[in-house]
């Protein structure tokens, strides 16, 4: 189902969350679950994955993971503000130790001359750390590949935080 690149990696997100004993939490948006799905589809994850959540509309972010609806007015969906806050909520809202966040415009429509197709931005935090983010501008490659493009981005974002 997902390229071996990717399981390769997941794996080795696995392992060493294992070694340390902390538990995952993803928060989604532009992937749908796709994070969440390919770290289950590692045999054993169960002992590292905590929760993933999928907030895919604003009332979801706002919901589940306590996103303030001032920052999705301002700043939009597809910002630093908000994937950050998603990255924090996802860590309030569990007993997680370490959280990955994104949430982008996939395509193929949606793009906006600042916001345009394949941007996606990227949170992560460990608890007691500084939260990371990065900004991808992956470019009009269709919603398939910027969708696996950014699971790849995430987890290697996520690693770096374990």
């Amino acid at each position: 189902m997902f390229p071996p690149l990717l399981l390769r990696l997941a794996e080795l997100v696995l392992a060493d969350a294992r070694a340390q004993k902390l538990k995952i939490v993803t928060a989604e948006s532009c992937t749908g679950g796709l994070l969440s799905a390919i770290l289950t589809e590692i045999p054993g994850s169960s002992d590292v994955f905590d929760r993933g959540l999928v907030t895919y509309s604003n009332t979801a972010k706002r919901d589940l993971l306590g996103v303030p609806g001032d920052l999705l007015a301002d700043y939009g969906a597809v910002s630093e503000p908000v994937v950050r806050a998603m990255a924090e909520g996802a860590l309030s809202h569990s007993k997680g130790d370490v959280s990955v966040a994104i949430t982008g415009v996939a395509g193929p429509g949606g793009g906006t001359p600042l916001k345009p197709v394949g941007q996606v931005h990227f949170a992560a935090m460990r608890r007691g750390r500084s939260i990371v983010h990065e900004v991808h501008r992956f470019g009009d490659v269709g919603r398939s590949h910027v969708r696996l493009l950014s699971v790849e981005a995430a987890l290697r974002l996520l690693h770096a935080q374990i």
